[in-house]
């Protein structure tokens, strides 16, 4: 995959942004003179991590798994369902309006059902970040697919293709814009819907740290763990961005 000169120029720049603000948070707390209690410098967070047991990379795996397969099963099943969608216009109709109220309960409503459900652990994390994720997959996944040129539909029809081969061969190329704008966004909500799992009932994750840090006042690391929280999400994103780099050509992919 080429990196262009425009391309080159703008994730210098993203660079350039997060050193600035790293930069005005240590000077905010240095000339700001604010207590570590109250905000540490970027280097004090920094330490957190070799200081006291909190079992940092445990909970980085622990939260990543949680946020990548939310978000893994958020993009099957939304995938999934808006094909089916596509092929049967009733049942779109039938579950579309059922689907569109369970979305609109809040998430943090809805954790404390599925830990009773499900129990502590990492699956109802995971299916908290799911329950968030997978609706805008959905929608612009079907609207992608239902974008595709009629008469191409129609050859393929008459050529006696199946409606998987109409699928992949059509449907599919022509929906990828949408589908990876979707899961740009998906990849945001991942991430918050795995850490709302955590706040509520969790006795492990970064989320989990964050709470019994704040017990004892440990401002850096519960700085630390929001910076990992970050890094965690922006690996996803940054994934995604590749692989719509590497799938959808530049002048078709969705902003």
């Amino acid at each position: 995959m080429e990196i262009s000169s425009d391309s080159l120029r703008r994730y210098s720049l993203a660079v350039l942004v997060h050193v600035l603000l790293v930069v005005a948070w240590y000077l905010f707390v240095k000339l700001g003179d604010v207590p570590k209690y109250v905000m540490p410098t970027p280097g004090e967070a920094f330490l957190a991590l070799f200081t006291g047991s909190y079992g940092w990379w445990q909970n980085v795996a622990v939260t990543g798994a949680e946020i990548f397969g939310g978000y893994f099963l958020a993009l099957v099943i939304g995938v999934g369902l808006a094909l089916l969608f596509t092929w049967s216009r009733w049942l779109e109709e039938l579950a579309m309006p059922a689907l569109v109220s369970l979305n609109m309960i809040p998430k943090v409503a809805l954790g404390p059902l599925i830990i009773v459900w499900f129990k502590y652990g990492v699956w109802p994390n995971t299916l908290i970040a799911f329950s968030i994720a997978v609706f805008p997959i959905l929608l612009t996944t079907a609207r992608g697919l239902r974008e595709v040129e009629p008469e191409l539909l129609d050859l393929v029809k008459s050529l006696r293709g199946s409606r998987w081969q109409l699928f992949v061969k059509i449907q599919l190329p022509g929906a990828l814009p949408y589908i990876f704008s979707g899961m740009k966004v998906a990849s945001i909500l991942a991430v918050a819907g795995a850490i709302v799992g955590e706040f509520l009932a969790s006795d492990k994750g970064l989320g989990y740290l964050m709470l019994q840090v704040q017990v004892t006042l440990d401002t850096a690391a519960m700085f630390m763990a929001v910076i990992l929280i970050t890094l965690i999400g922006v690996l996803l994103y940054g994934s995604v961005l590749v692989l719509e780099r590497i799938f959808v050509p530049k002048d078709a992919r969705i902003a």
